[in-house]
């Protein structure tokens, strides 16, 4: 074992990957998490099983490691803090406030001189009528929600509904006429130097990721443009680890960011097998300041699909190709729509 033992908050599949990068660097892993079957406690060193709030169980887990990082950004920045004073955590918390946060995201975003989708912040019932230029539009929770949680479609203000109770802050966002959507991830490691993947084409299915392939069809203007614009926001941020951005491509061609993951990404999990240096590996080293190593591709091309639901009761029964890597995540309980594992298929 080396001397570094890395602490993950988060045990689902990210958590699962991140433990298997960080064992192949000889790095010891300690998970906590509040979800007592999270798959994350199948690979790594040491599990601690808690609510994010138990100061005791926090306590042992600082003491247990030496830096921090994790898998889900929907962490109380709070707790994070805590953490932080005692043991570093990367990214840092600061920036899962500005990310927890739509209105500071795009807030943030847009002062960089990023183009989004139009969208106003919303307190009340009357500021949606006040933003009917925004309509046909999405009305979202201004904080937590993923894989289109807390989310409303609003075609018009009839859609609005006259008993509806605001107990939270929203954006409405205008819709998009969208062509695609593509995905940027890098690696920012605590020196500053970078490593970037080409733009990954991502095709959602009911708001959840379905299929990611490499390489994106877009063209130079495109491609370029969300490089330099991850790139921005990661020195932007001071950004340490693999971070992710989500882009629209509308139907003039123009690029809109969607919204920026502070972690490693559903749509890079191609990296590990279509790239000398997955998307974990790349993490694991930067937040545990280990050697910068170059990322190269081992295919031309690569497709990642993902397997939702019951589907993974007849993958267990497949047979695959050279050129096909089965990952089954080891969930016990399948539940609709849930991200039971995933294949990546290489291209020549």
């Amino acid at each position: 074992m080396s001397d570094i033992t890395l602490g993950i908050i988060g045990s689902g599949q990210l958590g699962s990957m991140l433990c298997q990068a960080a064992k192949k660097l000889n790095v010891k892993t300690v998970v906590i998490s509040d979800d007592e079957q999270g798959p994350a406690q199948n690979y790594c060193d040491q599990f601690i099983y808690s609510k994010y709030d138990d100061q005791n169980k926090i306590k042992d887990f600082i003491k247990s490691v030496d830096v921090v990082t994790f898998e889900f950004e929907n962490i109380p920045v709070n707790i994070l803090k805590i953490i932080d004073k005692e043991k570093k955590v990367y990214p840092n918390p600061d920036i899962n406030k500005i990310i927890q946060n739509r209105k500071l995201e795009k807030s943030f975003v847009n002062d960089l001189g990023i183009q989004t989708t139009e969208w106003a912040f919303i307190e009340k019932l009357e500021d949606v009528s006040k933003n009917e230029n925004l309509l046909p539009g999405i009305l979202k929770t201004n904080t937590l929600g993923y894989d289109g949680r807390g989310q409303f479609v609003l075609n018009s203000l009839d859609d609005i509904k006259k008993d509806w109770c605001f107990t939270a802050d929203y954006i409405l966002e205008k819709k998009v006429d969208l062509m695609k959507e593509i995905s940027v991830i890098l690696t920012r490691y605590q020196n500053g130097a970078m490593s970037i993947y080409e733009p990954i084409e991502n095709m959602h299915k009911d708001q959840i990721l379905k299929h990611s392939k490499i390489p994106a069809e877009i063209n130079d203007k495109i491609f370029k443009e969300a490089l330099e614009n991850a790139k921005k926001i990661a020195e932007s941020l001071n950004y340490v680890g693999t971070m992710t951005v989500e882009y629209f491509i509308n139907k003039n061609n123009d690029l809109l960011l969607n919204e920026i993951a502070p972690r490693v990404h559903n749509s890079g999990h191609l990296t590990i097998n279509a790239f000398n240096i997955s998307q974990f590996e790349g993490h694991v080293r930067a937040v545990c300041n280990l050697e910068i190593i170059a990322v190269g591709k081992n295919s031309k091309a690569a497709e990642m699909i993902n397997i939702l639901g019951k589907e993974i009761e007849e993958y267990r029964l497949k047979t695959f190709n050279e050129n096909e890597f089965f990952f089954d995540y080891g969930k016990k309980e399948i539940k609709d729509k849930r991200k039971m594992g995933h294949l990546t298929i290489l291209k020549k």
